[in-house]
């Protein structure tokens, strides 16, 4: 009697979200580039059981003063254009192939520069004018700093359809009116906790602001520092939502370039880590195998630094999806 082998395949019930950023002429916008992103049915990359209409993307992070607190390895192939927000992206655009910019404010932060939030609209019309695609804005991390910020820039921007971040549990009403004022998609962050995830989803969604509109942010761990329970919320975010959970079914963002870069196996010298080998290569291998990792846990967006890791993630990312994806 022949054996029934039993199919492997899932018939999931959900899928995720697509979430659309940037706005082109015909939407009253002035990107030259729109992304989409989520839209899966099925887990990252099995193309045999369900489909992937958009492919994950890669935004490269640029600051609105110089990133003097980043390691040498990373600063050097910014180092002549640290000074100017604008052809900082632009350079990571023409030359590196990111497709899109991840605007950090830091230099709003009031331990630090404490710029004022019209430099802050100042710098992100910049970089909006020196590029053509998308942008994700981030605030400085201070949050009423940011509460202060964002109003101008969210204007400034306005109709550009930005991604900006981030609104947590306890602070997401001033972000969730502007995203509404002005027409800009949310990131949604959590501790990596899934009801905190969760929560912050159902609160956007009780302020009246579109739960398709947010991108999840499980805040992200390095490749060796946490990474294997993020990975796990991550999966079980993905599953949750697969099966029918509509407040779970966000594309998802991983911060991974600011935690890569504090790891001392990504920044230390061949000194300080004997047998590790130099650092100039150590240090994007650091960075592209922690995007690997979020790439096959169900990342949609990795915000990054190095062009060398930028490009290996890029080539992974092409394998992954094979013939089966779009951006």
């Amino acid at each position: 009697m022949a054996m029934t082998i039993p199919e492997a395949k899932r018939n999931w019930t959900g899928k995720i979200n697509s979430v659309t950023i940037g706005a082109g002429s015909e939407d009253g916008g002035t990107r030259t580039s729109v992304i989409t992103v989520g839209g899966a049915t099925s887990l990252p990359f099995y193309h045999f059981e369900g489909e992937f209409p958009h492919r994950p993307v890669v935004a490269m992070e640029v600051w609105d003063v110089p990133a003097e607190e980043w390691p040498e390895v990373v600063q050097e192939p910014f180092a002549d254009v640290m000074g100017d927000p604008g052809a900082w992206a632009q350079k990571c655009v023409e030359e590196h192939g990111a497709d899109l910019i991840a605007l950090r404010l830091q230099g709003c932060d009031p331990s630090g520069a404490d710029r004022s939030p019209e430099e802050a609209a100042k710098a992100a019309r910049a970089v909006l004018e020196a590029v053509g695609v998308p942008l994700v804005v981030w605030g400085c991390g201070n949050v009423d700093k940011d509460n202060d910020v964002f109003p101008a820039v969210a204007e400034a921007l306005s109709g550009e359809n930005c991604l900006l971040g981030t609104i947590t549990e306890d602070n997401y009403k001033t972000l969730t009116a502007l995203g509404t004022a002005y027409g800009h998609k949310l990131i949604a962050e959590s501790p990596v906790d899934i009801n905190i995830a969760k929560q912050v989803n159902i609160l956007a969604l009780d302020a009246g602001y579109p739960m398709e509109n947010l991108v999840m942010y499980p805040s992200t761990g390095a490749l060796g520092y946490g990474i294997e329970y993020v990975y796990s919320i991550m999966e079980r975010s993905r599953i949750a939502a697969l099966q029918g959970d509509k407040a779970m079914a966000l594309p998802i963002l991983c911060d991974l370039g600011v935690q890569v870069w504090k790891a001392k196996e990504a920044r230390a010298s061949a000194d300080e880590l004997p047998g590790w080998g130099d650092v100039a290569a150590r240090g994007p291998m650091w960075e592209a195998a922690t995007a690997y990792t979020y790439l096959v846990a169900g990342a949609d967006v990795l915000v990054m630094r190095h062009p060398q890791a930028v490009r290996a993630t890029r080539k992974a990312i092409e394998r992954l999806m094979g013939e089966g994806g779009q951006s």
